[in-house]
């Protein structure tokens, strides 16, 4: 099977809720890195196949295949077409793989893949009214065939992570002290000047505004819970926010016919799917499956990625593999960068093709927990 290439990887800077990039156009929003794409790596715009991007809740300003929008709004040839993917959380990690498996195919030599989401444009509350499958209220309860299924009770996020929590043995403080660590080391990535390699500035905007690096355990503790009788609170939950992130990925051929110098390989790319009433428990099986498929184990892996949904989803997910944190979420997660849904897994793999690059790892693993109980798997290996 042919091989395909990471050429390059960028974002734009993570708005907090009601920030620096809430009054930012969504279809402006993910032009954004894209067009700084094109501006770093000498490529022929025009020669690209498709653009593949990931984006939840496409409706009002990101309705209309937000995928051909962004691309038409970064001035780039109008030729070009562009689609849209929802696999929830993970729809732009799914789009990484749809490019991905278009050039091991042989039928596409260079793609654009990518993800946004405008979070201030499209609360989740609104988004939840709209239909999305995930939320505080049940959506399915209109479904016969999905209560037959699964009965009609209570479907969202907050209860599957305190499910998860209470299952894995995860104590708040423990969530907490997770917290924590993200902001730490968000903030240290900042201050050492990891993140400028990724973030192309958008609005005066520079780096990442989500981070609070004034957060302590005791503020923590200080946070109501969400759900009454839980642990979970906002502090070790991800932020609303906005941002996007936008990939290249080559062909063999089109590296040779456009002089391009990969970053990283795609090793593996799978996704599996979990119990939709836990929803998000799936990095757990996924990523046991991915290792099988590929031939690996944890001890292969030099980095991890798994999105920081909620802090007992990771922490579940480490203590089941037998993942160290030290090789998990090294410059931080949504905790504390915030979880743009559809843009999240593109910068997850941003951020962690930096990261291997910083520290001369050679494989890096990628995972998240979506909607309905899913979740993808990508395997990279840093060139």
């Amino acid at each position: 099977m042919a091989e395909a290439y990471i050429i390059d990887a960028v974002r734009t800077p993570i708005g907090r809720k009601k920030g620096s990039l809430a009054e930012v156009h969504p279809a402006d929003l993910g032009a954004h890195p894209i067009k700084a794409l094109t501006e770093r790596t000498d490529f022929d715009a025009g020669a690209v196949d498709d653009v593949v991007w990931g984006c939840c809740d496409t409706i009002g300003p990101q309705a209309g295949d937000i995928g051909r929008s962004v691309w038409l709004v970064a001035g780039l040839p109008q030729h070009v077409p562009g689609t849209t993917v929802d696999r929830q959380c993970g729809s732009s990690q799914q789009a990484l793989h749809f490019a991905a498996q278009g050039v091991m195919s042989g039928t596409q030599d260079l793609v654009v893949a990518g993800g946004s989401q405008a979070m201030n444009a499209i609360p989740i509350s609104a988004a939840m009214y709209a239909g999305q499958p995930y939320g505080f209220d049940n959506p399915f309860n209109t479904s016969p065939g999905w209560v037959a299924r699964y009965g009609d009770g209570l479907l969202n996020q907050i209860n599957s992570a305190e499910m998860i929590a209470d299952k894995w043995d995860i104590s708040r403080e423990q969530m907490e002290e997770f917290a924590l660590a993200s902001h730490q080391r968000a903030q240290s990535a900042t201050d050492n000047g990891w993140f400028k390699n990724e973030i192309a500035p958008l609005e005066g905007l520079e780096a990442d505004e989500t981070i609070r690096p004034t957060t302590t355990l005791e503020g923590l503790s200080q946070l109501k819970v969400i759900q009454e009788g839980g642990k979970v609170t906002a502090g070790v939950s991800s932020q609303n926010c906005d941002g996007a992130a936008a990939m290249l990925v080559a062909s063999e051929r089109a590296v040779k016919d456009h002089g391009l110098k990969p970053r990283a390989r795609i090793h593996h790319i799978s996704v599996r799917a979990d119990d939709p009433v836990w929803m998000l428990t799936a990095p757990m099986p996924a990523t046991q499956h991915a290792l099988k498929k590929a031939g690996m184990t944890v001890n292969d892996i030099d980095l991890f990625e798994c999105n920081e949904a909620f802090a007992s989803v990771p922490m579940a997910w480490m203590k089941e593999l037998g993942i160290p944190h030290e090789k998990v979420n090294i410059h931080g997660g949504a905790i504390a960068l915030g979880h743009p849904l559809g843009g999240t897994g593109a910068r997850l793999m941003t951020t962690l093709l930096n990261a291997l690059e910083r520290t001369g790892g050679r494989y890096g693993l990628q995972t998240m927990c979506e909607g309905g109980g899913q979740a993808n798997v990508t395997i990279i290996e840093r060139l």
